[in-house]
């Protein structure tokens, strides 16, 4: 076995000796690079976003920003990263760095205050300005001088791309300023012309130190066979859950397994009657590759987190969690999904609904792991997912509900409605679902299954809404959809 090295700004060096459960910015701020901040330790503030080389879609290889204080730096095994003091570049060797494209325009527009969050918010804006397709969606008549609002920028800049970098000086508008002023790569631009190239090839990695371990096997049937021998493994994609656990919770395993770069886990498929997404495929993987093919998971992804948590969060994992509180699992259950579970002696699929058990708990055993998630089509044409939060964007959700109806001639034919938020598991809404259907899509029929919705499940009072906040919601959100629908819908 190789010993485990990392490439960081174009320098190869060995990741040992550190533990296992080391994160990348540890490794880094201990290596000098201290521009990579830790502001939260939870994917929450950006700080210490850094790039990493991953499968491109449109290109070979595409530069992504992650956050480096959760995933541990022994996932990024032969892989190559880059950070914010890695952006500027020299003329020639000895002379001064020059200022990146995205660094310059912060520095002349003001977009650095305290300078705290400044690299992180500069390697998320360098993963957007290097995204290929970038320039052209540009819209010129976007970002205007009267201080619009708007998400999209004349350059064709994603401000989502900065949802999940926190400004503690409240500078966002010279930083939009500066994104919205950045132009294309020049054809010199070395990491522009590092998309043309095919991206590290994963590799096994048998990282132990302190008598921990961390392990990545090159196919699925190696996993699976490791994981029947360690039952009391922690698997990991993204470690978006999981590195949250070790910063916040101290939490520490004797063997990590990492599934991310599984080939069986990252495949998508579209087929006359189902869509299969690889368990290991990131959302923004998913959301790029689906390019709105399954409009309820469009309209789930720009609610889900921050753009550098779905750089990492995988649907296998946001499902294996078991959380309640999941954003995927209502959609996912509103589209009557199901999951494929494997272990060594092979595979089943199992519907969502029947899935979830308890708390935390489901129906996958010991040995097993998600290896994708299938979705019946034809699809249902009216759909939505509400998400009801403190935050527009980057929160944990209060209630989440989903919804997908087939209405015709009027008439509603089939209803399937998933909720989040509202009980020990992610859980159909069984009762309201039979008082739709059959029925017309009228006012009075929205407005009965409305009283309806709020009975359904059995929320809770905490910190993050009271019990009657949730079942209020839960009804309110029907009416919504009533109201959004019904100019598209017969009544």
């Amino acid at each position: 076995m190789v010993a485990a090295r990392i490439t960081v700004n174009g320098k190869e060096e060995p990741i040992t000796p550190v533990a296992p459960h080391t994160t990348v910015l540890d490794f880094l701020r201990e290596r000098g690079l201290t521009g990579t901040k830790e502001g939260c330790a939870e994917g929450e503030c950006g700080a210490c976003s850094v790039l990493v080389a991953r499968p491109g879609v449109n290109k070979p290889t595409d530069w992504v920003a992650v956050n480096a204080c959760l995933v541990p730096v022994a996932a990024l095994d032969g892989q190559e990263v880059v950070t914010s003091e890695g952006l500027a570049t020299a003329a020639e060797p000895g002379t001064p760095a020059v200022l990146h494209p995205v660094q310059e325009e912060m520095a002349v527009r003001g977009g650095s205050q305290c300078g705290y969050c400044t690299p992180g918010f500069v390697c998320s804006m360098a993963a957007e300005y290097y995204r290929p397709d970038r320039c052209a969606h540009a819209d010129p008549g976007a970002g205007a001088a009267d201080g619009t609002d708007t998400e999209h920028g004349p350059n064709g800049f994603d401000l989502h791309a900065l949802s999940g970098n926190l400004c503690r000086c409240t500078g966002y508008r010279p930083i939009r300023d500066a994104a919205f002023a950045v132009g294309a790569p020049t054809d010199e631009d070395p990491l522009a012309r590092r998309r043309e190239q095919a991206p590290p090839v994963p590799v096994a990695t048998e990282y132990t130190q302190d008598d921990r371990a961390f392990l990545r096997k090159d196919t699925l049937a190696e996993t699976l066979r490791l994981l029947r021998e360690r039952p009391d493994a922690v698997v990991v994609a993204g470690s978006t859950d999981w590195g949250v656990e070790v910063n916040i919770r101290s939490r520490r395993a004797d063997c990590v397994v990492a599934v991310d770069r599984l080939p069986e886990l990252r495949a998508l498929r579209v087929e006359p009657d189902h869509v299969e997404i690889g368990a290991a495929l990131t959302l923004t993987e998913i959301e790029r590759r689906l390019d709105g093919t399954v409009p309820l998971l469009a309209e789930l992804f720009p609610q889900f987190a921050s753009r550098l948590i779905r750089n990492g969060a995988t649907l296998g994992g946001n499902l294996g969690t078991g959380s309640p509180i999941g954003d995927s699992p209502p959609v996912l259950l509103a589209l009557e999904a199901s999951v494929v579970l494997a272990d060594a002696e092979g595979e089943r699929e199992v519907p969502l609904a029947d899935y979830f058990t308890g708390y935390r708990q489901s129906v996958r055993r010991p040995g097993e792991l998600i290896r994708a998630v299938r979705v019946p089509l034809p699809l249902s044409p009216v759909t939505a997912f509400h998400k009801i939060a403190k935050r527009r964007f980057d929160d944990i959700s209060s209630v989440a509900v989903a919804f997908a109806l087939d209405i015709e001639e009027g008439t509603v034919r089939k209803a399937r409605i998933g909720l989040g938020g509202v009980a020990a598991t992610p859980v159909r809404a069984l009762a309201t679902e039979a008082a739709l259907e059959g029925r017309p899509w009228s006012a009075a029929t929205a407005e009965a299954a409305a009283r309806v919705l709020r009975g359904e499940g059995t929320p809770m009072d905490d910190h993050r809404a009271s019990s009657l906040y949730r079942s209020a919601m839960l009804g309110q959100s029907l009416l919504k959809l009533y109201a959004q629908t019904t100019e598209a819908v017969p009544s």
